[in-house]
């Protein structure tokens, strides 16, 4: 025996707009943390990037809810359940990342609760990018950090010195004119990368690509991240270097955002080259699908 399929009906769209908001309420000090962090931490900026991510990567997406009817699921107070339990043991043991993520948690079992795994399944994109959300540990932060300022600074100095601007080198410090300028103060690349992961993310689940595509968008990105943090690196040196000290500090705090562009600027002009060398790269049910 057959059931026909209901539409979505205000009471949907009302309950789960009450759960959700229930979640983050009971959670509030987690998320107050969480963006305050992004906003008062340069490292953890790509915060600050999750909840407009999320909500265009669903808009675009939002055909699917036609294909998808709500349905009460006992998985919804499971998660929610678990999201307490990791919360709980990420706050009393000191683990951020867990106390984070249960917070999270608490979220997507709300929204399981009222529009079942199915629905969660056909958003599952918006749903990983979610987890951007997530401030990154401090020992994992310096692990990728450290290895991209080394590789920023020698690159930095090679292309000045081609340009024929004299710089020295001592470590992670180039010294110009006089001055030092240490590369981790400067421009520190894990904000590029972090921040970079979550734009070619969304770029590359923002166009029809194929699968394939997709999956060398994201490989690239360190890569990504390095060339944009070396453009960004060049001029900030030369201002620390040659301009007022007021005015280089502006440019530093500015140029990050700007990058963001940057970025978005290469991975547009990438994703050109490879239909101009005519490889198959879109796919037009990509998003409809």
């Amino acid at each position: 025996m057959t059931h026909a399929l209901r539409t979505w009906r205000p009471t949907d769209g009302f309950a789960l707009a009450g759960l959700v908001l229930a979640a983050v309420v009971s959670c509030y000090g987690v998320w107050w943390y969480t963006f305050a962090t992004g906003w008062q931490n340069p490292e953890q900026s790509h915060v600050l990037l999750a909840v407009p991510i999320v909500l265009w990567l669903t808009w675009i997406r939002r055909a699917r809810l036609a294909t998808v009817t709500p349905r009460w699921s006992l998985w919804g107070p499971g998660v929610i359940a678990a999201g307490w339990v990791v919360g709980e043991v990420g706050l009393r043991y000191g683990y951020d990342l867990l106390w984070h993520l249960g917070a999270l948690a608490l979220v997507w079992g709300a929204v399981l609760s009222i529009t079942g795994p199915r629905l969660l399944a056909r958003f599952l994109v918006p749903v990983v990018a979610s987890l951007a959300i997530l401030p990154i540990p401090g020992q994992i932060r310096m692990q990728i950090a450290g290895p991209l300022q080394d590789i920023s600074a020698v690159c930095t100095q090679f292309l000045l010195e081609i340009a024929g601007v004299p710089v020295a080198r001592t470590g992670n410090v180039l010294q110009i004119n006089g001055e030092n300028v240490a590369i981790a103060e400067a421009c520190n690349g894990m904000r590029m990368v972090a921040a970079l992961g979550v734009v070619t993310y969304t770029f590359a689940f923002s166009i029809p690509a194929k699968p394939a595509v997709r999956a060398m968008l994201l490989a690239i990105s360190p890569l990504l991240a390095v060339i944009v943090n070396i453009v960004r690196l060049m001029p900030t040196v030369l201002f620390y270097g040659y301009a007022d000290a007021g005015f280089a500090d502006l440019f530093h705090d500015l140029s990050g955002w700007l990058m963001m562009v940057v970025a978005l600027g290469v991975l547009w002009s990438f994703m050109r080259l490879l239909r101009w060398m005519e490889l198959p790269v879109l796919s037009y049910g990509a998003l409809r699908s």
